[in-house]
């Protein structure tokens, strides 16, 4: 039924209609001679004939797309109405030429009126024979037998054009999938309000709407418009009631092409992606960037990388999430000017790889999920596409300090500085979770023992320790340096990573020097790293280890390891491993996919500054951003930052070295007394008793009042992955100023935080959202009804502003 025999050639209707008026317009010369004459009203009557059989044509081929799924192109649609429209107006010609006045006349032996053989396919070719004459219609008849003719065509016109209508609207339901519409140049998604809630650009090509069709939900486009082969799907799941998500692929067939899409910011504010160096939430991008390889960075070193923690996810306020499949070769840009995230996917230039036989074939795939609310969706996404922690760290972690000799003593530590130090914090009467013996403790780097002419005795300096009450955890890296005993090792038994010919070890440059990478995915390499720290373990009794670096930025551009890598940062997540054995009280500064690790994840270092570039104003959106991201464990760096030369402030100045300014380590001590856990170094007896005094309020607070509460919310972590410090639009979903408040946040749903993070200020303004709420001066807010602003609330000096909700 469905092939093309079933239906009559098509014919040219406007080739015919021209060719009738061409001989219209000669026998009217040529019939000034003759006598006889004949009404239009004959010709008007084959009109009609004809304009049947070409309706009954198109109506027949409008069966056939109906029933055969056919596609009805653009191109026919214009043709159908332009010979409609030249019907049309030929018989209003005629009608107009109809009177007394115009006749015709008529040859004797043969017809005057013949249609001039058209295109292929002419219904009727060759000569058209009048037939027998019949009585003429009187004056008064011809008119109205004209309208009943030329009103005849125009309802048979108005079914044509309605059932063609009908046609464009199936067409338009094959590129429609669910709330989702596609056009060829990108999509939208729709609300159940018909509100456009997310758009996505096509940059990299359009697609030919010619070429989709759709077949058990999955809307599929095989061409692009410049006639390009590509694979185009969209597909549509509904996984619950209340989401819908959208599996979008493109993939081009052609090798060396790259893919790129646009994700609008639509209006909405945008949270997740990455840790970086200038740290806002909302996301807030400047200037216009290429995409670049979305791989770990240490954003420290280099603030123009993706930071030390991300994932290719990211969440909006119109309650919709995208996920970057992993398989993805993905690179990312933006532009502030246009308000758009550049997601690519591509090969050339790019650290990304493509496996032994896998076909050069960029791809860019992701999921888009649409919720009733920002909350509800984040929380569907976490559970579906994230990995989540199996434990929760020792506890003691999450009640008590951790002091690290870091940012105080940097790689000057020595026995003597480290036991002083130790007693320091016992003297002044502050708890300890454990004491962190950081850089330089060894005789070079890539070594795993003690330097005897700064550590000597060792073992008894660890028992003494013991004997105090402390738990000391390690500083250790992935490097080892050129100038190590252990180079050579690694070497000869092939543990580091290597250049592109696998044949020698690849150099790369770090902060402590030059050095080869031990490579992690190499079993023998990641069991001679372990064997290390499992020895260290045993003969000193060490509880743990502070995992630093890990970032794929530290791997040379080009490189091999023993198991291949697509994606340069599963380097990372098998650094994050290594922690695994240790994870009571391990610390780590990476992650990718790493949220199982089920250990502490600190902030990249911050400098001793007020502002968002590392500074104290970094923090909170740092935070919440990782916690978006999966990682709930967060440790937020040394208090008072890590007083590194020429970005410290000293006294109210930027100065070389010395103390952090005192105001603002009272800011941020007030401020990591609400994390989940506290790191100190440089101590509070290094200002003055006013500090001390300070200091220990605030960890008797943490103690008391922050950490049941964290523990409690730890323990759900394991089976929701929901954050434990959460922004105010978790509960809040329907106030737009909600979601641009970068100084507050929640600690679960009824512990909200409003820290002062500006110089010389004793007050602040407060967003408080709606409820009942009960201040820490004992004040109580009942604002069922909508939010509260509070505005220049006193917070003093040896205050921090929090506010917990009341049943």
């Amino acid at each position: 039924m469905c092939v093309n025999a079933w239906l009559p050639p098509r014919f040219t209707l406007v080739s015919c209609v021209t060719s009738i008026q061409v001989v219209h317009n000669r026998t009217r010369i040529e019939s000034q001679k003759k006598t006889e004459l004949v009404s239009t009203s004959e010709l008007c009557l084959f009109l009609c004939t004809y304009a049947c059989v070409f309706i009954i044509n198109k109506i027949i081929y409008i069966l056939k797309v109906f029933f055969c799924h056919l596609q009805l192109h653009e191109s026919e649609l214009f043709q159908a109405g332009l010979e409609m429209h030249c019907l049309i107006s030929l018989l209003l010609v005629l009608q107009m030429e109809s009177g007394p006045s115009h006749l015709i006349r008529k040859r004797k032996a043969a017809s005057m009126y013949q249609i001039v053989q058209g295109t292929v396919g002419d219904l009727y070719p060759g000569t058209f024979v009048k037939p027998p004459k019949q009585k003429k219609w009187g004056r008064q008849g011809r008119p109205m037998v004209l309208a009943t003719v030329l009103g005849v065509v125009l309802v048979m016109a108005a079914i044509v054009a309605w059932c063609y209508y009908t046609i464009s609207l199936r067409r338009a339901e094959i590129l429609k999938a669910e709330l989702l519409d596609l056009k060829k140049d990108g999509f939208t998604i729709r609300n159940q309000g018909g509100d456009v809630i997310f758009r996505m650009f096509f940059r990299s090509g359009s697609l030919d709407l010619d070429s989709c069709s759709k077949e058990n939900g999955i809307l599929h486009c095989d061409q692009s418009e410049d006639g390009r082969r590509l694979n185009f799907f969209v597909q549509t799941v509904r996984p619950k009631d209340t989401v819908m998500c959208y599996r979008v692929r493109w993939e081009e067939l052609e090798e060396g092409r790259s893919v790129e899409h646009a994700m609008s910011f639509n209006g909405s504010h945008w949270y997740g992606g990455a840790e970086q160096a200038v740290q806002r939430w909302p996301i807030s991008v400047e200037g216009q960037v290429a995409p670049k390889p979305f791989i770990t960075g240490d954003v420290y070193s280099n603030r123009q990388d993706f930071g030390s923690i991300l994932e290719r996810y990211w969440l909006s306020s119109n309650a919709t999430a995208i996920k970057i499949n992993d398989s993805v070769p993905f690179h990312l840009g933006w532009d502030d000017e246009a308000k758009v995230l550049r997601f690519q996917a591509r090969y050339n230039d790019s650290p990304y790889k493509v496996l032994p036989e896998q076909e050069v074939h960029a791809e860019l795939s992701y999921r888009v999920c649409v919720g009733r609310d920002v909350t509800s969706i984040h929380k569907y996404m976490v559970r579906r596409y994230f990995n989540k922690p199996y434990k929760v760290p020792a506890e003691a972690v999450f009640r008590h300090p951790v002091w690290s000799t870091w940012a105080y003593y940097k790689t000057a530590v020595d026995r003597e500085k480290l036991l002083m130090y130790a007693s320091d914090i016992q003297r002044y009467g502050f708890n300890c979770s454990h004491l962190e013996l950081d850089d330089r403790y060894t005789s070079g780097y890539g070594e795993f023992d003690f330097d005897a002419d700064k550590f000597p005795n060792v073992s008894t300096m660890f028992q003494k320790l013991k004997d105090d009450g402390f738990h000391v955890t390690l500083w250790t890296h992935p490097f080892v340096n050129y100038d190590s005993a252990n180079f050579d090792v690694g070497v000869k038994r092939e543990l580091f990573v290597r250049e592109p010919s696998g044949q020698l070890p690849a150099l790369v440059r770090w902060w402590n020097g030059i050095g080869g990478v031990v490579d992690f995915t190499n079993p023998e390499a990641r069991e001679w790293y372990a064997s290390h720290l499992r020895a260290l373990k045993t003969k000193y009794g060490i509880a743990s280890f502070k995992f630093d670096a890990g970032e794929t930025d530290y791997l040379p551009k080009q490189f091999s390891t023993f198991a291949p890598l697509h994606d340069p940062s599963t380097f990372t997540r098998r650094y994050t491993e290594m922690a695994i054995p240790f994870n009571d009280r391990a610390e780590l500064r990476v992650g990718y996919q790493s949220q199982n690790i089920s250990c502490f994840f600190r902030l990249i270092d911050r400098d001793s500054v007020w502002g968002h570039d590392l500074g104290l104003k970094s923090i909170i959106p740092a935070v919440l951003t990782i916690s978006i991201l999966g990682y709930q464990f967060i440790l937020p760096d040394m208090i008072g930052g890590n007083a590194y030369p020429n970005r410290t402030l000293v006294g109210g100045s930027s100065a070389e070295g010395g103390l952090p300014d005192r105001e603002l380590y009272i800011r941020w001590l007030e401020l990591s007394a609400f994390m989940p856990a506290m790191q100190f170094s440089i101590p509070p007896w290094a200002y003055d008793d006013g500090v001390v005094e300070i200091a220990r309020k605030f960890t008797a607070l943490h103690e008391t009042l922050v950490a049941p509460r964290v523990l409690e919310l730890a323990g759900e972590v394991l089976d929701t992955g929901d954050p434990i410090i959460r922004p105010l639009w978790w509960i809040s979903t329907d106030d737009e100023a909600a979601y641009k408040i970068d100084s507050q946040f929640l600690i679960g749903d009824d512990l909200m935080v409003a820290p002062v993070l500006e110089p010389g200020k004793q007050e602040r303004d407060i967003y408080l959202p709606a409820g009942r709420w009960r201040s820490y001066k004992g004040e109580h807010f009942d604002n069922m009804k909508g939010p509260v602003y509070l505005t220049d609330y006193p917070v003093d000096l040896d205050e921090i502003a929090y506010f917990v909700w009341t049943a």
